[in-house]
């Protein structure tokens, strides 16, 4: 089930809770078994639908890297709702890039306020 392939990638990948173009995501399946991250180009309003459907202009960062356009409500492409396309369930989320789960920032965290860290220094 997808829903604990998520629950798992949260304890490593540090995610943010909103998506914007830059972004880099994360997007996951269980059928066909993926894992891929994509670069966000672009969010637009879908003109197709009335209700908050956005299309989700990407480049999935494979080899060779493909362009795609998923279209999706917020929920679906901030990582708050897992959904489904083509009857199979995926997830979509950013990244914080540079940060790592949220227990190694928290070990991190100790390491830099225990007495034998010294601070950085200016050299001239």
């Amino acid at each position: 089930m997808l829903q604990k392939l998520v629950d798992e990638l949260r304890k490593v990948v540090a995610f943010k809770e909103t998506t914007a173009p830059g972004d880099v995501v994360l997007i996951a399946a269980d059928n066909p078994r993926l894992l891929v991250y994509a670069l966000v180009q672009a969010i637009e309003p879908d003109p197709g639908h009335k209700d908050k459907w956005w299309n989700v202009h990407m480049h999935l960062l494979t080899v060779p890297p493909r362009e795609t356009v998923w279209t999706l409500r917020e929920p679906q492409f901030t990582g708050r709702e897992i959904f489904t396309m083509g009857g199979e369930e995926r997830f979509l989320q950013a990244v914080r890039i540079g940060a790592s789960s949220e227990g190694d920032r928290e070990q991190a965290g100790r390491k830099e306020a225990s007495p034998s860290a010294k601070p950085f220094r200016r050299l001239k």
